[in-house]
């Protein structure tokens, strides 16, 4: 069954929503720049309402090694989630200083940018010893080209086609992978049954407004992504 994450929880509200709605992980955003930021002890106490009911996974922008120091010692995340332009490298580094699960996102747009992603997975520091089932590469569509453009979370989709090699295991990704990029509880039945992502990542989609989740919207997001194999 397709595992769904909610990102950009914002209260304790919704963080109750999500898991409700059956969500495996909950996902919470450290970026000022994001309408769904949050500061440490906001991050900290959603996060620690949690409660072991979902992975939690904390997203940050290129962040430094003094942020994911007080990230990781007060927040605790299950998973690190990078959105900016972080290179293999330093995807390594952040992995072996803080001993936790990382998903790399990498916007895509073309069957070129899914290949360049693909040759960042197989880097001599993502190789497979060296990694957990948990550590992914997440697609998401590739932020327009303007100033201020937010890294995720625009609502943007990409077509999902170009990542059909994906599932199948082939020797340059060998990995499972997250899809993301403007899923809609309408659409997301759709992009399962296409190309099998096992995880699906979702913000902007069930939201009533930037930062604020609909909790119906998130129960027929989850429903459709979980039930998209039982009626293909």
């Amino acid at each position: 069954m397709t595992r769904v994450k909610i990102c950009g929880l914002t209260t304790l509200h919704a963080v109750d929503g999500a898991i409700a709605a059956r969500a495996d992980y909950v996902g919470f955003v450290i970026f000022k720049k994001s309408p769904r930021h949050l500061d440490i002890e906001r991050a900290k106490a959603l996060c620690a309402h949690v409660e072991g009911r979902a992975r939690t996974v904390v997203l940050v922008v290129e962040p430094t090694d003094a942020l994911l120091d007080e990230i990781v010692s007060r927040i605790s995340p299950d998973i690190i989630q990078l959105h900016g332009y972080e290179t293999p490298q330093r995807v390594h580094h952040i992995r072996r200083r803080y001993g936790r699960s990382v998903w790399k996102a990498v916007g895509v747009a073309t069957a070129m940018d899914v290949l360049e992603a693909r040759r960042f997975m197989a880097e001599d520091v993502m190789r497979q010893d060296e990694v957990t089932l948990e550590d992914l590469i997440l697609y998401d569509a590739k932020p327009p080209e303007m100033p201020d453009a937010l890294p995720g979370g625009n609502g943007l989709s990409f077509d999902w086609r170009i990542l059909s090699g994906a599932k199948d295991g082939g020797a340059e990704v060998k990995r499972p992978f997250v899809l993301a990029g403007g899923l809609t509880p309408e659409n997301v039945g759709t992009a399962i049954k296409l190309i099998d992502p096992p995880i699906v990542d979702v913000s902007s989609g069930v939201e009533r407004e930037p930062g604020t989740k609909d909790e119906a919207l998130m129960q027929s997001f989850i429903r459709a992504a979980k039930t998209a194999k039982q009626y293909g």
